[in-house]
């Protein structure tokens, strides 16, 4: 679907004012490009895989089910130039393309996931002239499914947020983050159409600043207060202010529990742990990577640039030395629960993942 028509079917009774994140239009992958937000709402179209591949590595499209979908999208777009090889040679371009897609970014479980159930679609073709057609309606289905999954997701969170609420987040876990209407904003979304009364706290979210441009950006267009903060002042605003429950989003849920997430994610969950403050994890079942242990999960380090420079201009000394990690992982201790479209993981966190996964 192009994500500049109409978000979905029965979306018209929900007030969100942005379209879809990524979709297929005419042959082409349409993403809105999140890195003109919030100056502008651009779209970015990717004829070929590379440029979605690029479009990943540069975050013009991000989060992980957003990055998922689009990846699905992308061996559409390899599955259709293939056309016209052998059953051999269109599985092995998609499998070069699939390799290319890997290699983007390493910690969001989602871009794994959808990559692997699309190469099992087009596997389970034995007409090579049908691999396209069914890569397309696999890549369809990852987005539907999102898009349903989130919404499910805010029918289970919203209870969670009661009228008069201080919510805080951070980075950008909402609709620009997934196909549409996101992970730790759809409880926010539901409690919202209810009529519901709260507030968000966004932090900035450096060094991309996620937080600034991109959820300040969506929670004002659809109605709801937000309150922008400097990372380093989650504390105080915490202890001082007053905060009454923390949702943040996962790039990728270990079978114990454990969240991988933006960089700072682990200090507002100690934060949230000392000061008594309810600490969710908003996240579809896709995300969870039930096979990998703690410490085998390749944590992203991105270029120093995104660090000394802002808006193109010098904020650090020429040659200072820079590590700048994307993610960061909390110990399953820290979470109040899980917010899934099968409902809220309580813990202990192993048992009710394991359940919710039919174990």
């Amino acid at each position: 679907m192009d994500p500049r028509g109409n978000p979905g079917r029965g979306s018209d009774r929900i007030d969100i004012p942005l379209p879809r994140t990524v979709g297929m239009s005419e042959g082409k992958v349409v993403m809105i490009d999140q890195r003109k937000l919030p100056a502008s709402l651009e779209f970015l179209e990717c004829a070929d895989v590379e440029c979605v591949a690029r479009a990943i590595e540069t975050m013009a499209v991000r989060g992980a089910p957003a990055i998922g979908a689009a990846a699905a999208y992308g061996l559409a777009l390899a599955a259709s130039a293939a056309g016209g090889g052998s059953r051999e040679e269109v599985l092995e371009e998609l499998s070069r393309a699939a390799d290319r897609l890997r290699s983007t970014r390493p910690t969001a479980v989602n871009l794994f996931w959808a990559v692997d159930r699309v190469l099992r679609a087009a596997r389970r073709v034995e007409d090579a002239g049908a691999i396209a057609s069914a890569v397309l309606r696999e890549a369809n289905a990852i987005a539907e499914e999102d898009v349903r999954a989130n919404l499910a997701i805010g029918e289970h969170g919203k209870s969670l947020i009661g009228d008069g609420s201080v919510v805080m987040t951070i980075c950008n876990a909402g609709s620009l983050a997934t196909v549409w209407y996101g992970t730790a904003t759809a409880p926010m979304y539901s409690a919202h159409r209810e009529g519901r009364k709260f507030r968000v706290v966004a932090l900035e979210t450096r060094p991309v600043l996620q937080g600034a441009r991109l959820t300040a950006f969506e929670l004002s267009r659809a109605g709801i207060p937000v309150t922008l903060i400097v990372d380093g002042a989650a504390g105080h605003v915490m202890r001082e202010l007053g905060v009454d429950l923390v949702i943040t989003g996962a790039d990728r849920i270990l079978s114990d529990g454990t969240v991988y997430n933006k960089i700072g994610t682990f200090n507002l969950a100690v934060l949230a742990h000392e000061l008594g403050i309810p600490f969710f994890v908003a996240a579809p079942t896709s995300s969870f990577d039930l096979e990998a242990e703690p410490g085998e999960v390749e944590i992203e380090v991105r270029p120093p640039e995104e660090v000394t420079t802002l808006g193109g201009s010098k904020i650090a000394p020429r040659g200072v030395d820079v590590y700048n990690p994307a993610f960061d992982f909390t110990p399953p201790k820290y979470l109040s629960g899980i917010i899934t479209e099968r409902g809220i993981l309580r813990p202990p966190l192993s048992l009710s993942i394991r359940r919710a996964f039919g174990g």
